[in-house]
């Protein structure tokens, strides 16, 4: 008689544990020194910070966050503040790790972090999520500064948002310091192109990237994962290009229509309704399965860790689009690999918004702003260079797109690090 054994469950890497496994891969293959390794693969400063909230109702909660700088050696940290129920430490110390090869592999001299406070956004009153920023901002207040970590947008934060940022900051040392956030509204600072930045500049790389390898993009039919500030402009700019988008999900539903949304209506309809559920231009589906839908190219826009090995097998996407931080696990990457879908990775694709909250921060230092078109030009000059030097490094390792970007962005940053030295 025989017995059968329960067949364990698979742990999940946490999201640190995939930026770091994909550090490896591209260290291993630049025979990285041990010492200068051990530097790298981990984060520099880490905070967390316990901090009570007065709400409407006259109750105290205590709410959790955290700021962690990874590396800082080609400049200022610089990295978003999201506010969201499923922050945790790890997910930041990951987004700071894949903001510093972000801002190497497009040549802007920052270098990595990240913040977040776990929250509910939705379920606190304007005046609750003023409260909430303002006391956050006191406490990370030992890190960031103009010259030192400069925060912006990401999940379930808006230029409002960094309005208090800059403000709380500007009160704390007697003068309005602008440069201390991006993504900030123009009236205090901010730059013309920067909300829609993200997802502009993930277009340029899709463009050049489709030209690269002949891949049309009149006709594509295109599934974005997210429509909030990146995948509703994306979904509008990818329609421009000729695409057909077929596909929208957000966290509220998802919904289809294999002969096309109108991505501007949508985008109109969202604004007016808070959300995409009931657009009468498509049907509803289910969003468990809404990344195997049938498309040409597939933009997940939303958070990290959606596309697994639990579902790449399943992925009929000839092109992924990493509009999202993380969103593709390494075992994913190796399913998707061996089916020959084309993967342009985050660190290069969704890099537009740093490079424009790069501009905002050089503009508010000079006091001298730029129209939206040369906002446009400069971008896309910086992004169309980073794909071709990103597409050069895999093609002399002959290696994946996402390993020649982590190449790339890690020899910049292994540099800085040896020629600044270590201070004893």
């Amino acid at each position: 008689m025989s017995t059968s054994r329960p067949i364990a469950t698979p742990v999940a890497d946490s999201a640190f544990d995939i930026a770091q496994k994909q550090f490896d891969i591209a260290a291993d293959l630049l025979h990285l020194d041990a010492n200068l390794r051990d530097v790298l693969r981990n984060c520099k400063r880490e905070l967390t910070v316990n901090f009570p909230v007065k709400l409407d109702d006259g109750s105290i909660r205590v709410y959790q966050g955290y700021r962690v700088q990874h590396n800082i050696a080609r400049g200022p940290a610089k990295g978003g503040l999201r506010f969201h129920p499923a922050v945790s430490l790890d997910e930041v110390r990951a987004l700071a790790m894949w903001m510093t090869w972000k801002c190497a592999v497009v040549g802007i001299p920052f270098g990595g972090a990240k913040g977040g406070v776990i929250c509910d956004p939705k379920k606190l009153s304007a005046s609750e999520l003023e409260n909430l920023t303002r006391r956050f901002v006191t406490e990370i207040s030992l890190l960031i500064g103009p010259d030192r970590d400069i925060p912006a947008p990401d999940v379930n934060t808006s230029p409002q948002i960094m309005s208090w940022v800059m403000d709380t900051y500007s009160m704390s040392v007697g003068h309005s310091v602008p440069a201390v956030v991006t993504g900030k509204p123009l009236s205090i600072g901010g730059s013309e192109g920067r909300l829609e930045a993200t997802a502009r500049g993930a277009v340029d790389v899709i463009v050049e990237a489709t030209k690269h390898h002949q891949f049309p993009l009149n006709g594509a039919r295109v599934v974005i994962q997210g429509f909030g500030n990146v995948g509703s402009p994306l979904a509008v700019f990818l329609q421009q290009q000729g695409c057909r988008i077929v596909g929208v999900a957000e966290e509220n539903g998802a919904i289809h229509n294999p002969r096309g949304i109108d991505a501007t209506r949508l985008r109109l309809y969202k604004r007016e309704t808070g959300s995409i559920v009931g657009f009468a231009g498509a049907e509803p589906v289910d969003p468990r399965g809404f990344l195997e839908l049938p498309c040409d190219i597939l933009a997940p826009a939303a958070l990290e860790g959606q596309i697994t090995q639990r579902n790449a097998d399943r992925v009929q996407a000839k092109m992924v689009v990493e509009a999202a931080n993380g969103p593709t696990t390494p075992e994913a990457d190796v399913i998707l690999g061996d089916r020959g879908v084309f993967i342009l990775p985050d660190i290069l694709c969704n890099a537009g918004g740093v490079t424009v909250s790069y501009f905002e921060w050089v503009q508010d230092l000079q006091s001298f702003f730029w129209d939206e078109d040369e906002v446009n030009a400069r971008l896309r000059k910086i992004m169309v260079r980073a794909f071709q030097n990103v597409e050069r490094v895999s093609d002399d390792h002959n290696v994946p797109l996402r390993t020649g970007a982590h190449i790339l962005a890690i020899s910049r940053v292994a540099e800085a690090t040896r020629t600044r030295g270590i201070f004893p």
